[in-house]
């Protein structure tokens, strides 16, 4: 299971929605896995990531533009 969640956004709304829901899928999991919020545009951008929130889980960016729901949340997580 993964062990680094990366959300990355500039701290508006819908990506500290995304935050909450990992955290949360991470706690329901049972994971041993850390959340960082990505908050350097340069950061995001240099990563190809264009639109946020975008997360991405030990290194690899598995989720672009969007808020994932609980269930995806825990999808990604189980598969990375």
């Amino acid at each position: 299971m993964a062990k680094k969640v990366e959300v990355f956004g500039t701290g508006c709304a819908r990506c500290k929605q995304a935050i909450k829901i990992m955290e949360t899928a991470i706690k329901e999991l049972g994971a041993d896995a850390v959340v960082e919020k990505v908050e350097d545009i340069n950061e995001i951008v240099s990563r190809g990531i264009m639109a946020t929130p975008a997360v991405a889980v030990d290194g690899k960016v598995v989720l672009i533009g969007k808020i994932p729901t609980l269930e995806e949340a825990k999808k990604i997580l189980m598969k990375n």
